[in-house]
Parts: C-alpha cells; structure tokens; sequence
C-alpha cells in the first residue's frame, strides 16, 4: 500500500515539474528578482545609495549567495540536531528509571 502511494506521489512530482515545459517550451523562464526589478525600475524609482562591493560576475554572486544558505543551513541542523539529542537522552533516562 505505501510503495504505491510513493509512486503516485512521484508521479504527481514529474507531472507538476514536466507540464510547464511541455505547454510552454519556447517560453523565458525568469526568477521573480528580475521581475520585481523591472517593476520597480518601470516606477522610476531612483536607489538612495550605491552597494559598497559589487561582486565581479554572477558566479561569484551565486557562490556567495549559497555559501550564506549552506551557513543557515548548517546552523539550524545543529540546533535541531542538539535538541532531539537532549530530548533522546531524557528519554533514555525516563524509561531506566
């Protein structure tokens, strides 16, 4: 019963990732950032201030980017990490008791 529901949970996954590609495959695919700049830009908002380093490519921007998101990561998977240890370790000692 459950490797068939995994297997229609998958199939729904491939489908839902499959069909934007296949109704629209000459469509420009672009994130919401690019989006929410041309909209802003379209106001004729004018920034305050300049960035003090702007970094020399996108890659560069992207690895900075997912050097901060692997630190989040890594960070909260210790506390989440460290607190079902302690709660493991109580419970150990509440069932030899």
């Amino acid at each position: 019963m459950k490797s068939r529901y995994y297997i229609v949970l998958i199939a729904i996954v491939v489908v839902m990732f499959a069909a934007p590609l296949l109704f629209a495959p000459s469509a420009e695919y672009s994130g919401s950032d690019s989006a929410a700049e041309q909209a802003i830009s379209d106001t004729g908002y004018k920034p305050w201030f300049s960035p003090i380093w702007e970094p020399p490519s996108g890659e560069i921007e992207t690895l900075l980017f997912s050097l901060q998101a692997a630190a989040g990561a890594l960070i909260i998977g210790y506390f989440v990490g460290y607190e079902r240890g302690k709660r493991a370790k109580k419970d150990i000692k509440t069932t030899q008791s």
